[in-house]
């Protein structure tokens, strides 16, 4: 069971991306989104992230906050 508390770092860290402060800013800046391209398919994504994603998101549990707050970053 998982037991880490959502939060951007941790989704990051989730992601296996870099999370700290600074790599979270840095990956923002690089990785705006139109609109019309939903997070999961945006093309940054490995396929293991992406599935990670939609998972969360369709299961509507812990991370689908977190992954939505991300969404609304990188807008």
């Amino acid at each position: 069971m998982d037991t880490t508390t959502p939060s951007i770092e941790s989704l990051f860290a989730q992601l296996g991306l870099p999370n700290g402060q600074q790599h979270i800013d840095k990956f923002v800046e690089q990785h705006w989104l139109e609109a019309s391209i939903s997070l999961s398919d945006a093309p940054f994504w490995t396929d293991s992230q992406k599935h990670f994603i939609e998972e969360s998101l369709r299961e509507d549990g812990a991370w689908s906050e977190v992954i939505d707050e991300l969404d609304s970053m990188l807008r």
